[in-house]
């Protein structure tokens, strides 16, 4: 199985690095494991609705070209189904089971994703209706995957 995380922009504070690094390595046990960045898109404060559009498109262009066609693509997203840790396992546990061994997860950037990342994705994910940084969103979905993996090997690390 191979797990993908697309994100925009750079990570680049240190502590969600090493967050990263450190989810990474326990991840290699069960999975390859990987990070893609996508250049982020300047944006000023105040944008038009019409702005908006096109910031999300450039970058939805940009996540779009770093995902193939056999993968499986799940896109946070606060309108996305929330779930539980161990649904949430479980249900990486099936897509593998059932055929799916390349899963991509994409965290879109501040003004979020594209009407067409949004398309492409086999399925949504809400953390919730809070607002997080992309950044510390990427640490947030590495600790959960590696704990899907965790429950499904039945270890005390969810407890």
């Amino acid at each position: 199985m191979t797990i993908k995380i697309i994100g925009v922009g750079k990570l680049k504070e240190k502590y969600f690095r090493a967050a990263i690094a450190e989810y990474a390595k326990r991840l290699s046990r069960f999975t390859k494991f990987e990070i893609v960045e996508v250049p982020d898109e300047k944006a000023p404060e105040k944008l038009s609705q019409a702005q908006m559009d096109q910031v999300m498109a450039v970058e939805g262009e940009r996540i779009l070209a770093k995902i193939k066609p056999k993968e499986y693509v799940i896109a946070l997203a606060i309108k996305g189904k929330e779930r539980p840790s161990e649904v949430f396992a479980k249900e990486l546990a099936d897509l593998s089971t059932y055929g799916h061994s390349d899963i991509t997860f994409v965290i879109g950037g501040s003004l979020g994703l594209s009407p067409e990342v949004l398309q492409r994705a086999d399925d949504q994910l809400s953390f919730g209706r809070l607002t997080m940084p992309h950044q510390l969103m990427r640490v947030v979905l590495s600790e959960q995957i590696y704990r899907a993996f965790m429950i499904n090997e039945g270890s005390p690390y969810h407890k």
